[in-house]
């Protein structure tokens, strides 16, 4: 069966435009309510959300839905989908769900749900939601319609949360970093909490008004966090999401650092203090060759899943390995939170550099990355990487990359986009490889 509005993150699409609408936001509240009345206890959802303008509508809309299925809604105002997962498990809810669309511009919006557990979703449960979508909604008797509350200490039960992940014995005195929150769902909790365990805190990114999250900000456009750590001489810089899920890093120098080099540190420093789990790290399909290559050095495994942090939480909780991630920046440490958490991952890497007294150029230098390039291709639709021409291109890049290179060819989860990478030995090979593949593809 497939699926019509569920994607590798939740339903996300530009807003006031199918699926993202208030109509499809209602049904997803009466289906996904319907889905956990399980039980004679009084159910409850928790909802929470980013800054962008739309999160008014969405959440108003799903507020109508849970409710007239007799389910109680626990709104938290704008908090990082971390932060969601966290509080579903910890209110003893029903489920979680989160209003965002993560990296994309304002105009878009999303909805990611979280089981009782503060995990993500399966698919199965997924496609069932989508199932009753598309019945009529059993409404509730009237006496038993669910009532809404908004809780005003959620951003301090989250703040206090990321810190207990921080070593007790460490803090962040003098050391200045720059953290830009990308006008999201962070703006508050990320400067705080950094601020409360010592450190010279540089925001930026903390000004939402509706339409400029992750507008030249955040993860995704790490410019600004660039300039700002060199001109402003910080130790370090990071730079959440929308909903801060995802951390990239910007060492002293300027430099990006991307998921990848993140993993590969917090691995290496799990490993040697024996924590780390399962005997591995959990990538997925577009992790540098590199960062393969470096952990088996220490005899540290990489396990590959398909592109999409819910992917790489399913393996990493069938294995049972605690470090995974994606090199976007996603990174996952379970015996923490139950998914992406920036601000958690970004503690860490601080508490790395408070520990091993190196400047961050040094620290996040883990490994040598192989040469990689990945290109996108918007598309409207059809199905352009079935064509013969795409096809025998692919063919003969794939059989020049051979056994000393990689190619992975996908459709985006999120996005109308078609991602082209290559990695190999060989940049200039890489590059023309991504540029004809990428070439024929538009042209198809």
């Amino acid at each position: 069966m497939g699926r019509k509005y569920f994607g590798t993150d939740g339903i996300r699409g530009r807003t006031n435009v199918s699926p993202m609408t208030a109509d499809v936001a209602m049904k997803v509240g009466q289906a996904a309510g319907a889905y956990f009345l399980r039980g004679d206890h009084r159910h409850r959802v928790v909802i929470g959300k980013d800054t962008r303008l739309s999160g008014y509508m969405m959440e108003s809309a799903m507020v109508a839905g849970f409710t007239s299925v007799g389910m109680d809604v626990v709104l938290l105002g704008p908090m990082p989908t971390p932060a969601v997962a966290m509080l579903t498990k910890e209110l003893r809810a029903d489920l979680g769900v989160m209003i965002s669309a993560s990296h994309n511009p304002f105009a878009d919006n999303g909805i990611k749900l979280f089981g009782p557990d503060g995990y993500k979703l399966s698919d199965k449960a997924e496609l069932e939601i989508e199932r009753l979508m598309e019945q009529d909604a059993t409404l509730i008797d009237a006496p038993n319609i669910g009532r809404a509350k908004r809780i005003d200490d959620a951003r301090g039960r989250y703040i206090h949360f990321a810190k207990s992940t921080f070593p007790d014995r460490l803090r962040l005195d003098g050391l200045k970093v720059v953290v830009d929150c990308a006008h999201g769902a962070a703006y508050h909790v990320a400067p705080e909490a950094l601020w409360e365990l010592g450190a010279d805190v540089v925001p930026l990114g903390v000004k939402p008004n509706g339409l400029n999250i992750n507008d030249g900000c955040g993860s995704t456009h790490p410019e600004l966090l660039r300039e700002t750590v060199v001109e402003s001489g910080a130790d370090i810089g990071l730079a959440l999401d929308g909903d801060a899920d995802r951390l990239i890093v910007v060492d002293e120098k300027g430099r990006v650092i991307d998921g990848d080099q993140l993993m590969a540190l917090v691995a290496t420093n799990f490993a040697r203090r024996g924590a780390l789990q399962g005997g591995a790290v959990v990538a997925t399909v577009m992790s540098n060759l590199g960062l393969e290559e470096h952990l088996a050095k220490d005899k540290v495994a990489l396990k590959r899943t398909a592109v999409g942090d819910r992917y790489v939480l399913e393996e990493m909780r069938a294995s049972g390995c605690n470090v995974g991630g994606e090199q976007s920046g996603h990174i996952i440490l379970s015996d923490y939170a139950t998914t992406g958490d920036g601000l958690i991952a970004g503690l860490q890497v601080l508490a790395a550099v408070v520990e091993e007294q190196k400047p961050a150029s040094e620290l996040l230098n883990q490994f040598d990355p192989v040469p990689q390039l990945l290109k996108n291709v918007r598309f409207n639709g059809g199905t352009p990487l079935e064509t013969k021409g795409v096809k025998d291109i692919i063919a003969a890049a794939e059989a020049e990359l051979g056994k000393n290179g990689r190619l992975v060819i996908r459709k985006s989860g999120t996005e109308p986009l078609i991602r082209v990478m290559a990695e190999g030995r060989d940049r200039a090979a890489v590059e023309r490889i991504v540029d004809e593949i990428c070439a024929a593809v538009a042209a198809a």
